[in-house]
């Protein structure tokens, strides 16, 4: 048996391992798990004396800084509730720049001098930590030799509980700041952004006649893609060990143009895998809502309830964290690279986005009649404006060197920043434009041809799975973030820009009102103003056409196509004054965060492109040589005429890869230079190797074929 049936007959057996769930009934109240690890506000109200429990739970309602003098005891009884769930250290877990989580455990027990420890946990430990920050990115806004930086307790983010085989850990959601206190994390200016937005919106709802709510939240819900492979492909594989994506591979006989994987039956393996997966979330109080079979050859989904954005963008990195750990239970891999696969459908990560009062009110539901609805049509003007006028710093806070190989093609929308109304929303803001508003047409029902099954309500408007940005009914889901993202920085981007327009809208409207005209009217001359204004920016076609690239072009759309054109807008002009204005963040901390962005931009295509030159010096090429020398000798000139040029052009594109991204070749001048340096010289010389290794993979032999293939990797469940 050649070698590589051997791996496949491996990788396709598989038993239930221990670790599944079996069936618990679900009816008892002790196989509830559901928040279990949290130190949620019902286990609070529970331990904490009942003034503490008020004051903490109004600080938070009210969004102000806690009281120091309360933190000795909210931390005695995190201390508590958190030993007995076995935790033995704790953790202020923070997401710097790096694009992950990051966590340094320090153990609640001491020395008691008598040979015995005690364990002990202050309020000052609670609220604040000092890990060492010096290599961490800053972009510039430290030296590496300063290594101070503070963690600071996100009291708004309950504790959680991370459990192990061997024992569990308490972890403290904190924000990461210099000592100048300046942001150096994702968590900080999300946190600012949601205040920011608050504000304005709760001046915008004074003057609509909403009188009960004290403050206005963001919400997000992240529908996470991601691919499973056997953990024996992935380990055979360099380049995604490495980097998280096949630097190589040629696309297999059948790929996802059947669309027969699409929501279809869920592999036994996979679905013990999600169902271990859901367990785990469940008792993290994330609430996962949604399943499925993705598009490609073993890609998924899973979805959760949308929350509030800094409580959702926690939990989405807690999320990937535990669905890599688990696949690991079952022999699989988890991949959350953009575009692990080439020619194969990509993973994002769709970012549905609203917002809301405390008292329960979503400022995005049109209601019955979208028309009637002032104050809907007011904030969806609003995020209209926000995505037109700042479209290009949309597109920059979702770049990434894997977003490049993603964005434009299968189900991924394209660079072009648009929005999706539907039909009947963009009629009723044609009308308002036409000034012919009419009343809204009630409710009606898609007849399904049979009394059997029930008449189902219809819609104002399909759906475009081609729209960066579409309305779907009471939120707007931003589908362009990339699946290994975090959804925070792409939040604190909305979260602004949607702050200034709903702060531009608020002045335009209070200057209406002082006309002496009504509030209706006054509402439909600024969404008229509005519409007329920005209506570029709705489209409802085929976003991957090249008419709409041409049509979008004559609008005044940017197509910022890779990073390199995408980042600089993250310190543009217009950038740096709304996030100064709304105290999001400063033009250094903007500054410092292009500087990181462009630099890790450079660092992943360059450890891409040293591992693609490694394979293919250290395995494909000798393994197209001992092919060659084989069909050498066996007196076939017609074979060997088939691969010996392509062993030459191999070695050919190899050299010139290799001299591409010599240090001595990357110019020096500027972070910007070198990303486009990088994109135009090293990842082209990157595609010259990878085709002619690809074109090699059809020909050489299976058994001297020194990587697993597309296959291989996506059919073997």
């Amino acid at each position: 048996m050649a070698r590589t049936r051997q791996q496949n007959v491996t990788a396709a057996q598989w038993t239930v391992n221990g670790a599944a769930l079996g069936s618990p009934d679900l009816t008892l109240q002790n196989n509830q798990v559901f928040g279990a690890n949290v130190f949620s506000p019902a286990v609070q109200r529970h331990r904490l004396p009942k003034h503490v429990y008020k004051a903490l739970q109004r600080t938070l309602a009210r969004g102000e800084a806690l009281d120091t003098s309360l933190a000795d005891q909210v931390a005695q009884a995190m201390k508590e509730w958190a030993m007995e769930k076995g935790a033995t250290h704790y953790t202020h877990w923070f997401q710097p720049l790096t694009g992950s989580t990051a966590e340094k455990h320090d153990s609640f027990y001491g020395p008691a001098g008598d040979g015995t420890a005690l364990a002990e946990f202050s309020g000052k430990e609670l609220i604040q930590g000092e890990p060492d920050a010096s290599s961490f990115p800053t972009g510039g806004i430290r030296a590496t030799f300063e290594a101070r930086g503070y963690t600071a307790w996100d009291p708004t983010s309950p504790a959680f509980i991370l459990e192990n085989p061997n024992g569990a850990l308490l972890c403290i959601p904190t924000a990461f700041t210099s000592w100048t206190g300046e942001a150096l994390d994702h968590k900080i200016p999300l946190l600012r952004s949601m205040d920011a937005l608050s504000g304005v919106a709760m001046s915008a709802l004074e003057l609509l006649g909403v009188e009960d709510a004290s403050r206005v939240f963001t919400t997000t819900g992240c529908e996470q893609e991601y691919f499973l492979i056997d953990e024996q492909y992935f380990f055979e594989r360099p380049d995604l060990v490495t980097t998280g994506r096949t630097l190589y591979g040629t696309k297999p006989p059948k790929g996802h143009e059947l669309d027969d994987h699409y929501f279809g039956s869920i592999p036994e393996r996979v679905l013990a895998y999600m169902l271990d997966v859901e367990l785990e979330l469940a008792k993290l109080g994330i609430p996962i809502k949604t399943r499925h079979n993705e598009v490609a050859p073993n890609q998924f989904e899973v979805a959760p309830i949308f929350e509030n954005s800094n409580v959702g963008s926690d939990h989405q990195m807690v999320t990937m964290q535990i669905m890599q750990n688990t696949a690991r239970r079952y022999g699989l891999v988890c991949l959350l690279h953009e575009k692990p696969f080439a020619g194969v459908n990509g993973s994002g990560k769709h970012n549905n986005w609203s917002m809301g009062t405390d008292t329960g009110l979503n400022l995005l539901e049109p209601g019955e009649t979208p028309a009637e609805n002032l104050q809907f049509l007011f904030f969806c003007a609003a995020v209209i404006q926000a995505v037109n006028s700042h479209q290009q710093l949309l597109r920059a806070s979702i770049a990434s060197a894997g977003q490049d190989h993603r964005l434009g093609a299968n189900e991924a929308p394209p660079a072009i920043i648009s929005i999706f109304l539907g039909a009947e929303l963009e009629k009723v803001f044609t009308a308002i434009e036409s000034g012919k508003v009419q009343t809204s047409k009630p409710g009606s029902f898609l007849g399904l041809g049979t009394p059997v099954l029930p008449p189902l309500p219809l819609h104002g408007g399909d759906r475009n799975r081609t729209s960066p940005f579409a309305f779907t009914g009471n939120k707007f889901e931003f589908r362009a973030l990339g699946s290994n993202s975090s959804p925070a920085w792409p939040n604190t981007v909305l979260n602004t820009i949607v702050a200034e327009a709903v702060d531009e809208l608020t002045d335009k409207l209070k200057a209406a009102l002082k006309g002496s005209t009504t509030l209706e009217k006054a509402v439909t001359s600024v969404v008229k103003d509005v519409w007329k204004a920005n209506k570029q920016v709705i489209f409802d076609g085929d976003g991957y056409s090249e008419a709409w690239h041409k049509e979008a072009e004559t609008r005044g759309l940017a197509n910022l196509k890779t990073t390199p054109d995408a980042l600089p807008w993250i310190v543009e002009k217009s950038t740096v004054a709304a996030f100064k204005k709304y105290k999001v963040l400063s033009k250094r901390e903007l500054e410092s965060r292009y500087d990181v962005f462009t630099e890790q931009y450079v660092m992943n295509i360059n450890i891409e492109a040293e591992t693609a030159a490694t394979i293919a010096r250290t395995m494909v090429l000798p393994a197209a040589v001992r092919y060659l020398t084989e069909l050498q000798a066996s007196g076939m000139p017609e074979l060997v005429g088939e691969v010996e040029p392509l062993v030459k052009e191999l070695h050919f594109a190899l050299l010139k890869l290799e001299d591409a991204n010599l240090d001595e070749n990357h110019p020096d001048s500027s972070p910007q230079k070198e990303a486009v340096y990088m994109r135009d010289a090293v990842i082209v010389a990157m595609e010259d190797v990878r085709d002619v290794a690809d074109r090699l993979e059809r020909l050489i032999a299976d058994d001297l074929w020194p990587l697993p293939k597309y296959s291989e990797m996506l059919f073997i469940k």
